[in-house]
């Protein structure tokens, strides 16, 4: 007669479920720590900070930030610039630090689709490869209830 128990294990004991749960909370909670350190590495220039002197630290990479603006035109890091070459200018100096500098283009929706894929090409010509655009969140929709109310 074969017992049956709750365990997880089967006959002979071979394990036959195994609980999940506690890896996804973990893989969440890492989650939403990356996503609030990535915003806060992007939003580096919104707070002056007296840093302390260390011998033994390094320098935090620096982030590129392309804005693209309808009515008051470019900046690059916070300064206005008046035509593209100022944009690669400032590209090749980043690159020239840091060979792995990143950017981000953070373009307003009623700049041409054409205008964006040439900021772009202006920045990787002048040596940058790693660029992400810059984006609003925007709440998930939820979805409808599935119920006996729900189905048609």
């Amino acid at each position: 007669m074969a017992s049956t128990t709750t365990s997880g294990r089967g006959r002979g004991g071979a394990i036959t479920g195994i609980n999940v749960t506690p890896l996804v909370d973990v893989t969440l909670v890492l989650l939403i720590i990356f996503m609030v350190t990535a915003k806060l590495i992007v939003n580096h220039s919104a707070m002056t900070v007296d840093l302390p002197k260390a011998a033994s630290g390094s320098d935090v990479q620096e982030i590129l930030s392309v804005v693209l603006a309808f009515p008051t035109g470019t900046e690059v890091n916070g300064e206005r610039l008046g035509d593209d070459e100022g944009i690669a200018i400032r590209a090749r100096g980043a690159a020239a630090k840091d060979k792995d500098v990143r950017a981000v283009i953070k373009a307003d929706g009623a700049i041409p689709h054409s205008r964006v894929m040439h900021v772009l090409d202006v920045l990787r010509e002048s040596g940058v490869s790693k660029i992400g655009f810059g984006v609003t969140p925007v709440p998930p929709v939820p979805a409808p209830a599935a119920g006996p109310a729900a189905r048609p």
